[in-house]
């Protein structure tokens, strides 16, 4: 049996787990931008108002939403990161406290992986001449050091994404006069949500077509009851 050599790194396979945070975040905060200001400056011009009023609503929810995305996405990661920090700190003094009860924990876990039991002490034996906390992270925590949660990551994400997003609808409407304008609205609305399912689906590896269809038909929903919405109050009032 000839011996197995080990592939240059160049040929090693690229994932794309990796971009699940940032990912994640720029996407929501797009989908979000794009679909909340169309169905706000659609909800105010099947109220009947005029342009000033439209732009001025779509302005305003565009700012808000942004600062609202970044600040909520912070809190978010932020406890994510801070529930990550405090197991990391946990680990650690656990390792200096008890270090040969963590190496048998390793062993534990490489033998439930399926190794047996000598193979599965001399993998922990040399896991451990590295960095033991690194190890006992990945292994028993499921943390990759080099991928922590990042918070401002996530908020600058978001927020940028979130007004790129939403200056597309609200740039259709401010520029669409009379009776094209909701029409207009709409359908610019709607490529920019398909547009953006793709993408996403592209970055994360997933289906374009379902991931597409699915920000859609969300996108119809959403802008049909706001414009119900918007039409009800401009009768009432």
């Amino acid at each position: 049996m000839s011996e197995s050599v080990p592939l240059p790194l160049t040929s090693i396979e690229r994932h794309l787990a990796h971009r699940s945070n940032w990912l994640r975040a720029a996407v929501l905060g797009a989908n979000d931008g794009i679909l909340s200001t169309a169905s706000l400056v659609l909800g105010v011009a099947s109220a009947g108002a005029g342009s000033a009023a439209i732009v001025t609503a779509g302005v305003a929810g565009l700012a808000a939403g942004a600062t609202s995305m970044a600040a909520g996405e912070y809190v978010s990661v932020s406890s994510q990161r801070d529930t990550e920090n405090a197991d990391l700190a946990l680990e650690k003094r656990e390792l200096a406290a008890s270090p040969a009860h963590e190496h048998a924990e390793l062993v534990t876990i490489y033998r439930s992986r399926g190794l047996s039991q000598d193979l599965a002490e001399r993998v922990a034996e040399e896991l451990s001449t590295g960095d033991l906390l690194r190890t006992h992270a990945r292994d028993e925590l499921g943390f990759d050091l080099d991928k922590l949660a990042r918070p401002v990551q996530a908020a600058w994400a978001s927020a940028t994404s979130f007004a790129i997003g939403a200056a597309v609808p609200l740039v259709a409407i401010a520029l669409a006069s009379g009776s094209i304008r909701i029409p207009a609205a709409i359908v610019v609305t709607l490529i920019a949500l398909a547009v953006l399912g793709v993408m996403g689906a592209k970055l994360g590896g997933a289906p374009m077509l379902r991931a597409s269809a699915r920000v859609v038909i969300g996108g119809v929903f959403a802008m049909g009851v706001t414009m119900g919405i918007g039409l009800l109050v401009g009768s009432a009032v």
